[in-house]
Formats: C-alpha cells, structure tokens, sequence
C-alpha cells in the first residue's frame, strides 16, 4: 500500500507492508520513519521543535531555530539524512554562496512516487551540480535502499557522502540500548566536541573501547548512562570482509534495528552522541540522541579539510565522482524482533 500523506505536518509519502511502515519527507528526502508495526516504536530521532519544509525556513526573525548555520538543515531534520556532496560544515564562502551544513541533499526538494510497497526520490542539487535518486522498498521485515548520485558537470568531484542516521528516545535508552558494529581501527574526533565530551580528543583505539578523559575506557556498546553528554567517534568498517553493519538494540521494545551496505562503498562509520548538552535553540538542553553515519569520510569537515586530510589508516576520506559519471550503492534496513542483540547482520 503506498498514498501521498502528511507526517509531522510535513508533505511526506508512505508506503507499509504488515511488518513496517515508511515514510519519507519530500523537503530534504529524509527517511523519517521506519516504523515497526509489532512492537509499534520508531527507533529513529524526531525532533522536539516544530518541523517546517526546509524551503520555508528565514533566518529573518527565527525565535525557534537558533538562527545560525546550521538551522535551515535543523528546522527541517528528522531520522536518516543524506550528507552531500560534504560531510560537514561550509567553509564561510560557500555558506554566503548559499551551501549547507552537510550540503544540499537534506534540504533540498524531492520529487517522490509511491507505488504498491516503494517510494522513488529524486533531486537535483543545483549548487552541487549532482543528481540524487533513491529506490526505497519493503521487503518483509527489511528496507532495500538503491541509490544513485550522478555528476552532472563536466569536471571530476571529489565529495563526501554520508547515510545520517540518528536514533531516539523510545528505542534509545541510558545505560540500556546496546550496540554491534563491524568496526575495527577508530578515533575521536581531533578536537573537543562539546561542552559536555567525555573522550580523549584525537585518541586512536579498537572498537569499542574508546578512552575516556578520566582515564576509564568507555565501551560504545552501550548507549552512555551519563545525564549529560557529547562525544563524535570515527570507526573503519572491517576491510576484510564485503558487508558492513551496524545494529541496535532495545532490551525494553526486545527490538533489533540496524543496517548493512558494502564496505567497499561507505568504509567508515562515525557516532555522534548529543546528550541533552547543546544549551542553544532548537535544542534547549532536551535532546537525546545517537547517530550512526555511515559513509565516505572519517570526521564531519569542511571540503578543504577533507581534502587535505586526504586519508586516515591509508584509506580515502572522500570519494571522487568522475564527469558526467553516475554512481550506484545499495544498503539495507534490517529489524528483527530477539531476546538478545544479534552479534552480526547478514545481508538480507
């Protein structure tokens, strides 16, 4: 079953089978909602404050966005985004040129068709001069996702290119929600993330240790127990094997969530930890959340940035998109109902 809905008074459409329903945003094509009909939770973020189309959004009198960089993405956010072409902030010409925190895919307009238990979406990201396209289906229990970003220009682009996805409160829980991932090498972020980080900057460890600033190790298979917190963590994807993945699991919903791709196309995955520390509009101290962003870059930066970094444990921190060249990925939702967390997720 597939219809043109609203979801959060966002233009939206959703398609459902009897395991899952989706729904996807046509402003910034987001994957809003993935919501499994059992156990009737939606384990991905959304936001307390209001969401608006990310078209609709004016820093002219902004009282609930924070009127900053980053609020036309944030006005408009919710679940699983796509970063393109950077991962990261503009530099400050790019940002008076126009370009967003995490580039154009999150906020620009899609072009969406239903049909039967599929969503198309499509863009063109102007300023980026890239065509995005997803194919977005239910299959039982699972999501396949086919998605392709062609150069439309005539010059080869280096670019970042991440799958956002952030986790939430029910499915999210202190000290409760645990975590697996096919990391190996990691790092923290090189600088501090937050007023509220609680990790080593620029410390390199084997998942999932990571070495917290009081000299404890913080194992990052359980979402932290701490009333406030902020930490960005980078993790290479096992190199020796084709499939990557991540899964989450709630003890309390006895739910599984989580996703598999080829390594070979989104090496790395960063955590990104927002734990009611952001004092400022729109967060307001009140957020709790877990993102698990698979993609071609280790750390969100600027393009320049990404660029000069170039690698990190000799693999490619960005990914180049030849002229006039499309390039096609595929990656998969997986849940599964279980008394325990699975130790792996296969391919579907």
């Amino acid at each position: 079953m597939a219809e043109p809905n609203s979801f959060r008074n966002r233009r939206a459409r959703a398609i459902e089978n009897s395991e899952l329903r989706v729904t996807v945003l046509e402003g910034g094509g987001h994957i809003a909602e993935v919501l499994h009909r059992k156990t009737g939770v939606n384990p991905l973020w959304i936001p307390s404050w209001p969401s608006i189309e990310p078209s609709s959004y004016s820093a002219d009198g902004d009282r609930v966005y924070g009127a900053s960089v980053e609020s036309q993405l944030l006005a408009g956010i919710m679940g699983h985004n796509l970063c393109l072409d950077i991962f990261g902030g503009p530099s400050a010409e790019e940002h008076a040129a126009g370009l967003q925190p995490h580039g154009e895919a999150s906020i620009a307009p899609y072009e969406l068709s239903a049909s039967g238990t599929a969503i198309d979406a499509a863009a063109v990201l102007a300023q980026s001069q890239l065509r995005v396209e997803r194919r977005i289906e239910l299959q039982g229990p699972n999501v396949r996702i086919r998605e392709s970003v062609e150069n439309l220009s005539a010059t080869d682009r280096p670019v970042g290119w991440t799958q956002h996805v952030t986790l939430a409160p029910p499915f999210l829980e202190h000290g409760a929600t645990e975590f697996r991932a096919s990391a190996t090498r990691s790092k923290v972020l090189e600088s501090v993330f937050g007023s509220a980080d609680y990790l080593v900057p620029a410390a390199e460890f084997a998942w999932p240790d990571a070495p917290g600033a009081d000299g404890h190790p913080v194992d990052l298979r359980i979402y932290t127990p701490r009333p406030r917190s902020s930490a960005f963590t980078t993790h290479l994807m096992d190199p020796a094997k084709s499939a990557a993945f991540f899964v989450a699991f709630s003890p309390k919903h006895r739910l599984a969530f989580g996703y598999v791709w080829r390594q070979r196309d989104f090496p790395w995955m960063g955590i990104w930890e927002e734990n009611r520390s952001r004092p400022h509009p729109p967060w307001n101290g009140g957020t709790v959340t877990r993102g698990m962003e698979f993609g071609v870059s280790p750390f969100p930066e600027s393009r320049r940035q990404m660029i000069a970094r170039g690698s990190l444990f000799n693999v490619p921190a960005y990914r180049w998109i030849p002229a006039r060249t499309r390039i096609e990925v595929e990656y998969w939702i997986v849940t599964r109902t279980a008394e325990v967390i699975p130790d792996v997720l296969d391919w579907p």
